[in-house]
């Protein structure tokens, strides 16, 4: 199965190769009939890199979470402004 990383910057990338050659594809024939179509192939080529951004960075992070079987709680040595962790314990 492909993860949303690849697809994600796959997207962004077309979406940078559409926004590069957006000079090139505003003289095709059929797409240079339109008035505003540098406009229209700019916005399209933004709107894919964003699009691929948010899948390449949004479900990325959710799975670098680490759970762990037991809570740990600090060990702390010292007191008031002196307190430093010297230790975790296990709470079950």
């Amino acid at each position: 199965m492909v993860s949303n990383n690849i697809i994600g910057y796959s997207i962004s990338a077309l979406g940078l190769i559409i926004i590069a050659l957006s000079n090139q594809i505003a003289k095709l024939p059929l797409i240079s009939t339109m008035s505003k179509a540098m406009i229209y192939i700019t916005v399209l080529g933004v709107a894919l890199v964003a699009v691929g951004l948010v899948l390449a960075i949004g479900k990325g992070s959710s799975k670098s979470k680490v759970k762990h079987a037991s809570e740990e709680v600090p060990i702390y040595q010292g007191e008031g402004k002196n307190k430093r962790i010297i230790g975790y314990k296990r709470v079950e």
